[in-house]
């Protein structure tokens, strides 16, 4: 039974978008503010997050039924796509990131490593900007999808930083690269789906993301500073190294983005701000240094005591120790080279339509061109698990273990039983999470509150951004943004005269400031920062409120900057070849 999604299924409007907008205000109300009381009897905000999610998806499936008269099967089918889809590949990946780093940890290399990196510098700052955003920058346009997060909050917990701290410093962090993830994949799809090349959204990009590389590293260590009742001036003593860290990443990202080189433009300004930071550090040193154990002792009202020494290691230690870290960089990195995911791809890719809704959604104007689309929606679950990002992250925890760093049987069963302990919950979390955002994507209630926005006129540019964020907050996804609204805002453009290739890299550069809130990468975040899966589950809600007026804020100014693109400063523009 074919489905053809209606925007504006009550006869208003208004009162559609209302609807429309119920699932995700449920998630949200149940999982970071509906009051109740703990164990404890302490009166906290949100409930367990299985509970918000299972809550929210039940009135999903309602409203996509009920409302929206999406076929009950068809729903189903959704989300139990978008379940299978949270499993494999994002919930694979925080499963092979967090492997190897529990395969650090019980072998006593991390140790070694935390001395390495302190070694750079002790501060906590410093620290967490190199970490956070140099090194997450790196994976994010090596891999992409959940793996920054996973692995930088991870290595964060491992120096000490608290896991809420790590969380939240990972997630805002984990902005301005989303642009180009996965080696490119999200400029890729946008290409793809409106017809404009790459390289000019990638040139177009590259005029408006590199003035936030420079801002979010002080908004990273200001955020650091201030969640642990710091004071700012602790930000402005370590002013020249976060400006060095930033501008590094974003003249790289620049000059990458100008000469149209849509896959490497994260790694090479990943790379770049790490090398460059890592050599001012070794001439540049602040004047307080400031290190975990002074900042929570002082937090904690207690005596930090004696300076830790840091004790330094021979090279051939220090590089058995890193190199699970090192072949991690590799091995993501060549997963994400085409060639080589096309080989992978032809050695093992089962896939199979999903009944019930392959090919029987399709899309109405105005999002199609036409009144209804030609064909209907794919919904093909590909099992290419080989070239899955998380396949490579084990893989070089399998060489390294067995290579380097000697692991037992013994050890190698209590790795596996502690990530499995670790993650059950918060894998549950993003599969329900997933679910529930296929669902809202094939009944078509995301293009409802998209072209909500899209009724504001001459504001549209603004606006413009708000749907590339709302997309990637919805679907957890840059890629899925841009698959889901880039026509939109193609079309949407062109009805209002304003520039095409601007208004379609709004979605996009707009989508990056969503990516930290969505319910994706907090549950990912939580699963690597929290070695307790229920203390990190209990704190999703937490996380999100901590995060929510950072992504709201920092989408506005991406508004702004786009508004100011489309109608002053429009030779900001490139010119269409």
């Amino acid at each position: 039974m074919t489905y053809l999604q209606n925007y504006n299924p009550t006869g208003n409007f208004w009162f559609s978008v209302f609807l429309a907008a119920v699932p995700i205000l449920t998630l949200l109300y149940f999982l970071a503010l509906h009051p109740h009381k703990a164990k404890n009897g302490e009166r906290i905000l949100g409930i367990y997050a299985p509970y918000a999610a299972a809550i929210a998806v039940v009135v999903t499936f309602f409203i996509c039924v009920f409302v929206m008269k999406m076929p009950a099967t068809s729903t189903a089918a959704a989300f139990g796509y978008g379940v299978i889809s949270g499993l494999f590949p994002i919930g694979w990946i925080v499963f092979g990131a967090i492997f190897l780093y529990t395969m650090t940890v019980v072998t006593g290399r991390f140790e070694i490593v935390k001395d390495s990196i302190a070694g750079i510098t002790p501060d906590r700052r410093l620290q967490a900007l190199l970490v956070s955003f140099s090194f997450g920058a790196f994976i994010e346009g090596a891999s992409g999808f959940g793996t920054p997060v996973a692995v930088a909050g991870a290595i964060m917990v491992g120096l000490g930083f608290r896991p809420l701290t790590a969380a939240v410093v990972c997630l805002i962090a984990n902005t301005a690269p989303v642009a180009w993830g996965a080696i490119g994949t999200p400029v890729l799809t946008l290409a793809k789906v409106t017809g404009i090349p790459d390289g000019m959204i990638t040139m177009m990009a590259g005029r408006q993301l590199p003035f936030f590389s420079i801002l979010i590293p002080f908004w990273l260590v200001a955020t650091l500073v201030i969640m642990e009742k710091g004071k700012l001036k602790e930000v402005f003593e370590v002013w020249p190294a976060i400006l060095v860290t930033g501008a590094s990443f974003a003249v790289t990202q620049f000059m990458m983005a100008e000469a149209g080189m849509t896959m490497l433009v994260d790694i090479g300004s990943g790379i770049m701000s790490i090398v460059i930071t890592s050599i001012f550090l070794k001439i540049w040193k602040p004047k307080n240094v400031i290190t975990n154990e002074m900042a929570y002792a002082k937090l904690e009202g207690r005596d930090p005591g004696k300076p830790k020494v840091i004790p330094k290691h021979p090279l051939p230690v220090l590089l058995q120790a890193w190199m699970p870290w090192v072949f991690l960089a590799i091995f993501v990195a060549m997963w994400g080279v085409p060639s080589i995911k096309a080989w992978l791809t032809s050695l093992f890719n089962p896939s199979f339509n999903i009944p019930y809704l392959h090919g029987l959604v399709f899309k109405t104007a105005p999002v199609t061109a036409g009144a209804v689309a030609k064909t209907g929606e794919a919904a093909v679950f590909s099992f290419n698990i080989f070239t899955m990002a998380g396949t490579g992250i084990l893989i070089a925890a399998f060489i390294t273990g067995i290579l380097f760093l000697r692991v037992t049987a013994a050890q190698w069963k209590e790795i596996l039983v502690t990530t499995i302990v670790r993650l059950k919950i918060p894998l549950s979390v993003i599969s329900l999470v997933i679910g529930l955002s296929y669902m809202t994507k094939y009944a078509g209630t995301d293009v409802i509150l998209a072209l909500a926005f899209a009724k504001t006129g001459t504001f549209y540019p603004f606006f413009a951004v708000m749907i590339g964020w709302l997309g990637v907050f919805l679907t957890g996804s840059d890629t899925a943004s841009n698959s889901l609204f880039g026509n939109l805002q193609l079309v949407t453009a062109q009805q209002l005269h304003l520039d095409p290739l601007l208004m379609v890299t709004a979605n996009s550069t707009g989508g990056v400031m969503g990516k930290m809130i969505d319910a994706q990468s907090i549950t990912v975040a939580t699963a690597a920062c929290y070695a307790d899966a229920d203390e990190g589950v209990r704190n999703i809600g937490v996380i999100f409120r901590k995060v929510f007026w950072h992504s709201v804020v920092l989408a506005m100014l991406m508004g702004v900057l786009v508004w100011l693109q489309a109608y002053v400063f429009t030779w900001m523009i490139p010119v269409m070849k």
